[in-house]
């Protein structure tokens, strides 16, 4: 199947986010206490568990995009939808606008993408 340029920046995007939601995972671990504004340790398993489901998840997604699946465009939608809102919970909870900022302005954009007309009809859901 010939792939649109719309799905391949759509499966360039969740290779993107595969690798920030993988960053934020070591984060919340306290690998990488070197990436924030203070240079401490913060650990958190559930986010971290969290995080790193989101990295699989995205990593299947994003194979289902390179297939060009005909579900990848309504199963995106609603991850995008979902790790905007983990993100806000991760606000809410006392984390930072710094450690999720990439995550929720990649996700954003992806969300913007997906809906335009020529994407949608890439995947035949017209």
């Amino acid at each position: 199947m010939k792939r649109p340029i719309g799905v391949t920046i759509l499966t360039i995007g969740a290779v993107l986010l595969a690798l920030v939601n993988g960053l934020i995972m070591l984060r919340f671990l306290g690998f990488l206490p070197f990436l924030g504004p203070l240079n401490i340790r913060i650990f958190n398993l559930w986010y971290a568990l969290l995080y790193g489901l989101l990295t699989y998840v995205w990593a299947w997604l994003a194979g289902m995009l390179w297939n060009v699946n005909p579900q990848a465009w309504l199963f995106l939608a609603v991850i995008v939808v979902f790790n905007l809102c983990i993100d806000f919970v991760v606000l809410i909870t006392g984390g930072t606008w710094y450690d999720i900022n990439v995550s929720v302005i990649l996700n954003s954009l992806l969300l913007v993408y997906l809906m335009l007309p020529g994407v949608r009809s890439a995947f035949g859901t017209d």
